[in-house]
């Protein structure tokens, strides 16, 4: 289909609202909205938001949740040629309020679901609330077209995005509209979205790929289909009640699902793409969604928020089979056409194993907090290696360092892990996804995860599973059949699910403090008290 090349999002969705005024844009909890309808709800949400403040504000904080007014109000933003802070009721008043104070909110705008807050988060923010009912009922109607035609260019800020720190900090990415639209054309191209398509919804606004959801589906036609709470725990319900033709989430929920009894085989049979992403997809995970859904392609998608949603994926057509790779996983695939990609090893120069750094348009100008740039960024080039840029803001032709450990395998990139999630116990460098591999080489086990416990120095690896209970004997023999005696885990619990966040990624912080806090038992571990420390100045043991 022809695609206009509007030069942000705001005149990407106002073509698409003109083009498609008769076409269902969203359904949720029984009702739909056509784009007309959609966009005359945002026109009224926009006046009410410059009547609250009697001018223009720049920055809105969204504290709503799969409601009219959170995907209206969204559009209204878009409409105005404001900045977007997606807020999450769910989250405490005193984080909301941090983001939206840092991001410079002056409009706190609230459902039912974040009403409750909304006066607190306004306050600490130096912003004023808007408090909307569920419905909008008590907006009077407004024709869109009325409303000017928004100011904003490709250099101006889109969203704000806050992602968890490891200083326990969230820091703000900036995402302008220049970042964001080559991605959704190349998401509508590459996953025939148009009208009749009819999108899920899994992800709450505060994860970017919530910004697929919207923007992709909204600015080609489709219908974005919003579950009822807790309905993606039954992904084939939610999927052939509301007629699915595209499904994106965590793999987590093919975990969740497969134990809730869920994923027969064919029992999403309408389905055509699926893609998943914000954490890694086992052969496992894969295997059941494919399974169910026989005739759906499949991509596993892979990008930091950074680089605006994804910018890496693997294709696999409708019962294609996976290639095999080192750690069970399928692979993240190679980055979008319109990107670059290298992958360094510590010292800066290529490897075929190292830390994945990307550019190119989808990749951020830089953090909300400049200081947080820091150690974020490479100069170079893919053939010649990466040296650290200067502070400061980055150049157009700097390489985001995404803190993740890739290997190539057969042409396509493997995740290993977050850089951040390697261990060094008695000297030895670990990387814990190896492990957890290993552990999901049991054909009982449907995942795992493996975390250090205790202070510097006096570090131990425990592991997770879920599966069977009781396997823990003969998971610590096939440990010991795989893994050399430093890998190995000093013990192994069942778990009936691995704790997420609120994003659906396993939550290893969480699993940590609570394998902390549940005593060793003396004869719990297959692994010796002791062994020999690393030789010295050996820091990788294989």
């Amino acid at each position: 289909m022809p695609f206009s090349r509007p030069s942000s999002l705001s005149g990407l969705l106002q073509a698409a609202a003109h083009r498609y005024a008769r076409e269902p844009a969203l359904e949720i909890s029984g009702d739909s909205f056509t784009y007309r309808e959609m966009h005359s709800t945002a026109a009224s949400i926009a006046d009410a938001l410059v009547a609250t403040t009697g001018r223009l504000p720049s920055v809105l904080a969204l504290c709503a949740a799969r409601s009219l007014p959170a995907y209206a109000g969204y559009l209204a933003a878009v409409r105005l040629g404001w900045t977007v802070v997606p807020l999450n009721p769910a989250f405490p008043a005193e984080r909301n309020a941090a983001a939206a104070a840092a991001a410079g909110a002056r409009v706190v705008l609230a459902d039912g679901s974040g009403a409750g807050q909304a006066a607190v988060v306004a306050d600490r923010a130096g912003a004023r609330p808007l408090v909307l009912d569920d419905s909008c009922a008590e907006l009077p109607p407004t024709d869109p077209d009325t409303l000017p035609a928004a100011r904003t260019g490709p250099d101006d800020v889109a969203y704000v995005i806050f992602t968890s720190g490891t200083t326990g900090r969230p820091k703000g990415v900036p995402i302008r509209h220049r970042h964001l639209l080559p991605f959704l054309r190349h998401c509508v191209r590459a996953y025939a979205i148009g009208p009749g398509s009819r999108l899920s919804h899994t992800y709450d606004l505060t994860f970017d790929p919530s910004v697929f959801d919207l923007f992709s589906t909204w600015s080609a036609g489709g219908t974005l289909v919003v579950p009822d709470r807790n309905a993606t725990l039954r992904p084939s319900v939610y999927v052939n009640e509301h007629r699915l033709t595209h499904w994106f989430s965590v793999p987590s929920v093919v975990s969740v699902a497969e134990r809730l009894g869920d994923l027969a085989e064919g029992s999403m049979p309408g389905l055509r793409w699926t893609l998943f992403g914000g954490d890694r997809l086992t052969r496992r995970q894969l295997e059941r969604w494919s399974a169910a859904a026989p005739g759906s392609a499949i991509d596993n998608t892979y990008g930091p928020t950074e680089m605006t949603v994804f910018c890496t994926a693997l294709r696999l057509a409708a019962g294609q089979r996976c290639m095999d790779t080192s750690n069970g996983t399928v692979p993240i695939g190679t980055p979008l056409p319109h990107l670059e990609h290298v992958v360094v090893d510590p010292a800066g120069r290529p490897a075929d194993q190292g830390e994945l750094c990307l550019r190119g348009p989808q990749r951020f100008d830089g953090y909300l907090d400049p200081t947080d740039n820091t150690g974020r960024f490479g100069l170079g080039s893919a053939a010649g290696g990466l040296r650290p840029a200067p502070a400061g803001p980055p150049p157009p032709d700097a390489w985001y360092r995404t803190g993740d450990l890739v290997v190539r395998e057969q042409g396509q990139l493997v995740h290993l892990g977050r850089l951040d999630h390697q261990v060094k116990i008695r000297g030895y460098r670990i990387e814990t996804g190896e492990i957890e591999s290993a552990l999901r080489s049991d054909p009982a086990v449907t995942d795992a995860c493996v975390v250090a416990v205790g202070p510097p120095g006096a570090r131990e690896l425990h592991a997770a599973y879920v599966g069977p209970p009781g396997r823990g004997p003969a998971l610590s023999a096939r440990l010991r059949s795989l893994l050399p005696p430093y890998m190995l885990p000093r013990r192994i619990v069942h778990r009936d699910a691995l704790p997420l966040t609120a994003n659906g990624k396993i939550d290893r912080m969480r699993l940590a403090e609570e394998l902390r806090a549940q005593p060793v038992p003396a004869t719990t571990g297959p692994a010796p008290r002791r062994h020999d420390p690393a030789p010295a100045g050996q820091t990788a043991g294989r």
